[in-house]
């Protein structure tokens, strides 16, 4: 009996954080949290770069190029749900462009494909873009040349 009601409080306190998820963020920016595919870092990277922004959260992105193409990202967060998203949907973005393109994407482009942010965690996206350009930095240093 005990055991019947703790699940059933448990599946009522879910439904709550559900309901009040899907009143804040748009269905992307709850996909890409809740499933962050690219969430961790990459062996052997040809590029790393880490940032702690104003609020206190730590990005890092590391990048696999070859033949001048990113192949492969992954990021790695201490932030928020907001965080995730934004960390997870730009590693998918820049996959298959230049590091000179993936350098294009701004903040608005994140959120654009994001369906939006509260005010609150447009820092997150961000965060998100500036460690991107602080990896392609590091590509960029590391391979002496730019492109």
């Amino acid at each position: 009996m005990v055991d019947d009601e703790l699940v059933k409080t448990i599946k009522e306190i879910q439904r709550k954080i559900d309901y009040e998820e899907e009143q804040t963020y748009s269905k992307v920016v709850i996909r890409e949290y809740r499933n962050p595919g690219n969430f961790g870092v990459l062996e052997h990277p040809d590029a790393v770069g880490m940032i702690k922004g104003p609020c206190g959260d730590s990005m890092k992105i590391t990048l696999k190029v070859e033949n001048g193409i990113i192949k492969d990202a992954r990021f790695w967060t201490d932030g928020c749900g907001a965080t995730l998203a934004c960390g997870n949907k730009l590693t998918k973005m820049i996959k298959s462009k230049t590091p000179t393109d993936a350098a294009k994407i701004s903040q608005q482009d994140l959120m654009t494909s994001l369906e939006g942010l509260p005010k609150k965690h447009i820092h997150c996206a961000t965060l998100s873009v500036i460690t991107l350009l602080e990896t392609i930095n590091d590509y960029r240093k590391r391979n002496k040349k730019k492109e």
